[in-house]
């Protein structure tokens, strides 16, 4: 396996697919692949490694639904309440429909409340302000800060839909994040480090970069209209009014591969107990069978894009996870989990194989076509080394 996807990506970075490319695969043992090629940044010098710091965007939402499934376990969240009794400002929350002729946005309440289920299921109601022209124009009316700005008040977000009703992928995560903060009465970053990336060992996982951390932290790459990559300087606010659950995250692909590996196990990694089986069941089980996770429509430098995983396929969404319901072309079998990062970061947990694998680039918008075929070769190429 190692010689045919050191090759593979070596290619791929050596023509100039993706700038770099850190890639892992794991199964409940341990490591059985790790690799990277390429540059950090383009015109530097410093190669893509293995330890290679990143920033995982929404990889981050995985590890926020297990503090909070904690929080469940330990008898302090009950998923099916109200998710205003945990964080109030929930409550508030109105749904927008539409605009008037002066553009002010027209909002009711909604018909029920939503819960923390809904949080976890995208199923709340909530956009991000990139996926909905609605939020965009909602902001421009009432001066709503941007999500990634790391103001609290980004937070107070209209809903777009009713709760319960359809998936719509947005700040939910996020508003799940806030709820760990207001029960723990700890920063998001405190949690994780003493509940999960601590005892896992994942210490290049955090949201306020250290200097170790910034000095391996791989470039993120934006595109121009021809589809060159442009290294850029951004950085997540590093110190925002609240860390980013949906978002906010830098890791490395090994700290990632051993998240995944502990949820591949049962919750349990090295003698590291994170999850009891309860919440790696509800991670398992599709939590929305009556409905399916949409393409999620995005525009780029390139043109508008369409984020697709399964090529049409219906797919549902676990407590945490994406879940394809039926087998995929590269050899993923149906029941697995994934998702990814906007700086193109993917990964996937198989359990019927035993396998999870964790796929990193730094490239801006999501869904770059050229960095989603090369995860699927590589995808591919795993399940055919392993048949």
């Amino acid at each position: 396996m190692t010689r045919a996807l050191d090759t593979l990506l070596a290619r791929a970075a050596d023509a100039g697919e993706v700038p770099g490319v850190v890639a892992a695969v794991a199964n409940r043992d341990g490591l059985l692949y790790e690799g990277g090629f390429g540059l950090r940044r383009l015109g530097g010098a410093d190669p893509m490694t293995p330890d290679s710091v990143a920033w995982i965007a929404s990889m981050t939402k995985a590890l926020t639904t297990v503090a909070l499934l904690q929080l469940v376990e330990e008898g302090r969240v009950d998923l099916d309440a109200p998710a205003a009794t945990y964080a109030p400002a929930i409550g508030e929350a109105a749904l927008l429909h539409d605009f008037d002729a002066e553009g002010r946005p027209l909002t009711r309440p909604p018909a029920k409340a939503v819960t923390v289920r809904h949080l976890l299921t995208h199923t709340a109601g909530y956009s991000y302000d990139f996926a909905s022209s609605a939020i965009r124009k909602y902001m421009k009316a009432t001066g709503l800060p941007a999500t990634n700005t790391g103001r609290l008040a980004a937070l107070n977000a209209p809903l777009i839909g009713e709760p319960g009703e359809a998936f719509i992928y947005g700040i939910s995560t996020d508003w799940a994040g806030r709820i760990v903060e207001i029960l723990t009465d700890k920063p998001l970053e405190t949690v994780f480090r003493e509940r999960i990336t601590g005892p896992l060992g994942m210490a290049d996982t955090m949201f306020c970069l250290g200097e170790a951390q910034m000095a391996r932290r791989a470039t993120v790459h934006g595109v121009t209209e021809d589809g060159a990559y442009v290294p850029s300087d951004m950085v997540v606010v590093q110190e925002p009014e609240f860390a980013s659950g949906g978002g906010g995250l830098y890791s490395t692909a090994g700290d990632y591969i051993a998240f995944l590996r502990m949820i591949l196990s049962g919750g349990t990694l090295g003698g590291a107990k994170v999850l009891g089986p309860d919440s790696i069941t509800g991670l398992m089980t599709d939590q929305i069978p009556q409905l399916t996770v949409p393409a999620l429509g995005l525009m780029s430098p390139m043109g508008p894009r369409s984020a697709d995983f399964f090529r049409g396929r219906p797919t549902g969404w676990t407590l945490g996870f994406q879940q394809n319901r039926e087998p995929t072309d590269e050899g993923r079998p149906a029941g697995s989990l994934s998702w990814a990062g906007f700086a193109n970061t993917f990964y996937w947990i198989d359990p019927r194989s035993g396998l999870a694998g964790v796929f990193i680039t730094q490239i801006v918008p999501f869904f770059d076509p050229r960095a989603i075929r090369l995860f699927r070769e590589f995808e591919a190429e795993v399940y055919r080394a392993l048949a």
